[in-house]
């Protein structure tokens, strides 16, 4: 895919014509997907925010980041979600860089275990609405 052809296709997704409803979409995916970024690679401090067990936060993260990317990119999913384990992988590449972080390749599990949730509920949600492909 060459750059031409995302920039006009963010250009679309963002238009008057798909409506605010995509651009929404595609603006907290982006959102969540720098806050997920930012916690994984910043020091632990005392209030960071948490479920309890640290694949559980990677399985949420990365439900919601599929969740988002699915709703943002609909005709897209495979790469969506391929994307976002490579991003996981990214992540955990980073963090063995840091002192005070390090790579788990189980973090990279919970990861996947979280792009599926997040896949099943956008089939959920699109079968509820009538609009599975």
């Amino acid at each position: 895919m060459n750059e031409t052809n995302w920039w006009s296709d963010y250009r679309e997704a963002i238009s008057v014509k798909q409506g605010n409803r995509t651009a929404l979409w595609i603006w907290a995916f982006g959102s969540v997907a720098l806050v997920v970024l930012v916690l994984a690679l910043m020091s632990p401090v005392p209030h960071m925010p948490t479920t309890g067990w640290d694949k559980a936060n990677h399985l949420l993260a990365f439900a919601v980041l599929a969740w988002l990317g699915c709703c943002a990119y609909t005709q897209r999913l495979a790469l969506v979600l391929s994307g976002l384990l490579a991003y996981g992988a990214l992540i955990e590449i980073l963090q063995s860089f840091t002192s005070y972080r390090f790579a788990d390749w189980h973090d990279l599990s919970a990861d996947g275990l979280g792009l599926v949730l997040g896949w099943l509920l956008t089939r959920m949600q699109r079968r509820k609405r009538g609009q599975e492909e």
